[in-house]
């Protein structure tokens, strides 16, 4: 059949090349705080852990990247909640600014939990691990109302030092309460299969051992490790993006 009609032929060449050929599109709203938003560093622009992810998945994907960095300091995950309409709004309309390209992977990559942990002084702190578990819910189930064909990348919360305390108290029960969080984050994938992700889950661990990767900040305790410097803020970004990169290509994205 094809030998009577030499165009038609060349026609499907033509589109498998197109194809093959095709660069594929993946959006990225980062949610989170003063980390996220890179709070201390010098050009935040350039140097928040969101950049330094993008920069690593542009440098290894064949894929054209987008992203939005929704961090905002001080937020906790009820300043999220979309009952509150106040900063998931702000998501919904940054992941809105992606809806031209429909064929795009839409990607929301969530940090939270450092400033619900404190003591006293972030939005609902402290926030308790089955708040926070019904918070998270919350944020997720009305991102996959929203956007049915997105998927979420939950990190872990990186450590801070025991002694942290500016103008909230976290210190060593906030410290210890934080990590009460992980479970929660690391059963999500379970409730919601193909749809949400563990991301990086070494940061406590790391960066405990690497209290060099913070600005050194002045408080009420003494020299305390809260946001992480240029060098911090390049790591973590770098370990959010090498866990997006994996995900990614479980959904055909190398």
């Amino acid at each position: 059949m094809l030998k009577k009609f030499p165009g038609l032929f060349s026609a499907l060449i033509l589109m498998a090349s197109m194809a093959i050929g095709q660069t594929k599109q993946v959006n990225i709203v980062f949610i989170g705080n003063s980390i996220t938003r890179g709070a201390g560093l010098q050009h935040p622009k350039e140097e928040a852990p969101p950049v330094k992810a993008v920069e690593w998945l542009r440098s290894k994907l064949k894929a054209t990247i987008a992203f939005s960095n929704q961090g905002v300091s001080g937020s906790t995950t009820l300043d999220f909640l979309p009952s509150v309409n106040r900063l998931f709004n702000n998501v919904v309309t940054a992941a809105n600014e992606f809806n031209g390209n429909t064929q795009a992977l839409l990607v929301f990559s969530m940090v939270l939990g450092t400033n619900d942990s404190a003591i006293e002084g972030p939005n609902g702190s402290p926030v308790s691990s089955a708040q926070y578990e019904k918070n998270i819910k919350a944020i997720i189930d009305s991102l996959l109302a929203l956007y049915p064909k997105c998927i979420i990348v939950l990190h872990h919360p990186i450590w801070y030092s025991p002694n942290t305390q500016n103008s909230s108290r976290y210190l060593g029960a906030g410290l210890a309460r934080l990590q009460t969080y992980f479970p929660i984050l690391d059963k999500m994938p379970k409730t919601y299969p193909g749809k949400v992700y563990v991301g990086y889950t070494q940061g406590f661990k790391f960066f405990s051992k690497h209290p060099e990767l913070f600005i050194q900040e002045q408080g009420a305790q003494g020299i305390f490790q809260l946001h992480p410097n240029a060098d911090g803020a390049a790591k973590l970004g770098t370990d959010w993006g090498k866990a997006i990169q994996i995900i990614l290509k479980t959904k055909g994205i190398n």
